[in-house]
């Protein structure tokens, strides 16, 4: 099946979460038309692999300078680990804002980013990059998708990332029956039996967030100290006192059981010295974090440091001319591993990006105070 680029209003099947992601976060029939996957060799200018918040910021920086991008994910959404590990955890240092939920960074990007149109595959893995003549390159997706891109604008975090599970019987078989590693809507959660583990942030600060939303809320923690924010596990163990939780530290994972349906039904734990207690559960939700893996970059001859792309600091291109890495997954002295630094890395990539592009010529430089986004 033929599907046009960049603005056509035919989509596959698979993208279709995306789609109703970009729905929800913009409502706007522009960029809602430029979410698509295609087949055949389609050109743009710049493939950004990462739909986090620097990758979008980096269409941003890349529009003012007239260049097209198109980004792709693994994720079926946009928005990385913002939208789908804690889509409404405040985050406090962002510029002019006192506070910013995650959820809500995403939609004012996806906003800021509407008049340069970008096209979208999501859903989708990059399994291949290779040269090509004149200087471009050749990306190619899981699913087949080709893009010559004039440059490559790596922004992918952590890279892929899996949850970490649970050493657990029968596990993946309750997947999507009860058992998930993130939590997407917590409305969906009102008035459930929620048991999570983990003693991280983000185990404690879903445990702050369900506590007035599940029916009935268990943590539970295989030690006695959280590795989380020392403020949250205060609330938690306040919450726990008062009765409007239960909190089990010291406490190990023994198993799972389904009901006749084959939906979870209970989580049995034991705390240490104790005997073993069964919880009755309608949802199970496991948060140990993520592990990150590079996959197919790490064979893509970048240097690499640690697990991270190495860059200069004049414009973040790699090792390898035309190939640039922004955000968590790149690395360099001093390097911060915030937000604000990768809208900082992705505004200096813009330029080196269209010097690449462009053979040398340098981009004229205008303050968008003067000349807005519609003139550009």
């Amino acid at each position: 099946m033929e599907l046009g680029f960049p603005y056509s209003t035919q989509i596959s099947c698979q993208s279709t979460n995306g789609l109703k992601c970009l729905c929800k976060l913009l409502s706007s029939p522009r960029l809602l038309d430029s979410c698509c996957f295609f087949a055949g060799m389609k050109e743009i200018d710049v493939c950004i692999i990462g739909a986090g918040p620097v990758g979008l910021f980096a269409v941003f920086e890349l529009g003012l300078l007239r260049l097209k991008a198109y980004v792709i994910d693994t994720l079926p959404v946009v928005g990385g680990q913002l939208a789908e590990i804690y889509p409404q955890k405040p985050i406090y240092d962002i510029p002019g804002y006192s506070y910013i939920l995650a959820e809500d960074l995403i939609d004012r990007l996806m906003q800021q980013i509407a008049p340069f149109h970008p096209s979208f595959g999501l859903g989708q893995k990059v399994v291949g990059l290779q040269p090509m003549k004149g200087g471009r390159w050749r990306v190619q997706s899981q699913n087949g998708d080709l893009i010559s891109a004039g440059a490559v604008v790596i922004a992918g975090g952590l890279g892929c990332f899996e949850p970490r599970k649970p050493d657990l019987p029968g596990l993946e078989a309750l997947e999507n029956r009860g058992v998930m590693y993130r939590v997407r809507d917590p409305e969906k959660l009102r008035g459930r039996r929620v048991v999570l583990a983990g003693g991280g942030d983000s185990a404690l600060d879903w445990t702050l967030q369900l506590a007035e939303i599940a029916g009935e809320l268990t943590l539970v923690h295989r030690n006695s100290v959280f590795r989380g924010a020392p403020k949250s596990a205060a609330q938690v163990r306040a919450l726990a006192d008062a009765g409007r939780m239960r909190l089990l530290t010291s406490t190990a994972l023994v198993s799972l059981e389904a009901n006749q349906e084959g939906n979870l039904a209970s989580v049995t734990v034991q705390t240490k010295g104790q005997e073993p207690l069964c919880l009755e559960a309608d949802d199970f939700v496991p948060l140990y974090g993520l592990t990150p893996q590079l996959g197919p970059i790490a064979e893509w001859g970048l240097a690499l440091n640690a697990s991270a792309i190495q860059v200069n600091t004049e414009n973040f291109q790699t090792s390898v001319p035309g190939i640039f890495a922004i955000g968590d997954i790149n690395t360099y002295p001093g390097k911060l591993k915030l937000i604000l630094s990768g809208f900082h890395e992705a505004a200096l990539m813009a330029y080196g990006a269209y010097r690449y592009i462009h053979g040398g010529a340098k981009p004229s430089f205008k303050y968008t105070t003067v000349t807005g986004i519609n003139a550009l």
